[in-house]
């Protein structure tokens, strides 16, 4: 009688639910994709484990299901770049203010901060430990390179690691086309950190990398060690960018979440005591987030 009262013949009823549940599949489809951010971050911040230690944390608190694309820096701002990510977490200044006055990105955002440093064989065979400045390094790894003292791999990916590497080379105004890429002691590999540690210390070869990533990594790289580090042209800093909501259609809303979510203080702390257990040392420094235009890091 319900069905008569409504208009409905008995044979509509099976379609009609079915409909129903169509609608409500694509609905919850919709809504379970407007919660999805997407995440473009540099290898490190993966490989050192910090982000399996945050995301959990903003996930829950948030409802958001962050989708992390782990790639080198330069691999992460094209990313933005085309519009296939929401947000950058990543370590290359220079580039970084590029890409926001470029107008891909909305703003910049300071979040914490490790160092660069090199390593190599255990025992520093070519003697780099007793240096004082970032450029007599870059000298002596040239120099001990082409007297077949020294094997230097580069990660050669357009990373953070990677830019900072050549700014080294070009502070030292030795030109890598020239006197560094093709040579029999240099190695570009095309890898990620973690990659590149792990062939550094199978060839015992030297090589520039973060802190966080050898720290986390120290158990699988018997054969190497800190070798120079120190000077300011070592610092790492990491930001966050999220991507310009007016020039693509991204999920600003989530960005911004995620960007207070990294400056909450609990969260700062976590960063602060991240790895400290383990390694007796932080991977990652907290940093008191700005905009760019108060950064006094460049």
């Amino acid at each position: 009688m319900a069905m008569a009262k409504w208009g409905l013949k008995p044979g509509m009823v099976v379609p009609l639910i079915l409909v129903l549940l169509l609608v409500m599949g694509a609905a919850g489809a919709v809504q379970a994709e407007a919660e999805t951010l997407t995440l473009a971050t540099t290898t490190s911040t993966e490989d050192s484990g910090l982000l399996d230690e945050l995301l959990p944390v903003f996930e829950d608190r948030t409802g958001y299901d962050v989708d992390v694309i782990a790639v080198g820096t330069g691999q992460a701002l094209e990313t933005g770049r085309r519009g296939d990510a929401d947000l950058l977490l990543v370590h290359a200044p220079d580039l970084e203010k590029e890409f926001v006055e470029d107008g891909y990105g909305a703003d910049r955002y300071y979040i914490m901060s490790n160092d660069f440093i090199v390593v190599g064989p255990t025992g520093d065979p070519a003697g780099l430990a007793e240096l004082e400045t970032a450029e007599e390094a870059m000298h002596t790894i040239r120099e001990k390179g082409e007297a077949g003292e020294l094997i230097f791999n580069s990660r050669g990916d357009g990373s953070g690691t990677h830019f900072q590497e050549e700014q080294l080379w070009d502070a030292a105004e030795i030109e890598m086309e020239e006197e560094v890429e093709g040579s029999s002691w240099y190695n570009s590999l095309g890898q990620g950190m973690g990659p590149t540690l792990i062939t550094a210390n199978e060839m015992r070869a030297y090589t520039l990398t973060d802190r966080g990533t050898l720290l986390s990594m120290q158990d699988e790289l018997n054969n190497l060690e800190e070798i120079f580090a120190g000077p300011e042209e070592l610092d790492n800093p990491y930001s966050i960018l999220p991507v310009n909501p007016d020039e693509y259609d991204v999920d600003h809303e989530g960005a911004m979440e995620f960007v207070e979510f990294f400056q909450e203080e609990e969260i700062q702390k976590m960063i602060g005591e991240f790895g400290v257990e383990d390694y007796g040392e932080p991977l990652f420094l907290p940093g008191l987030l700005q905009l760019d235009s108060t950064l006094s890091q460049t």
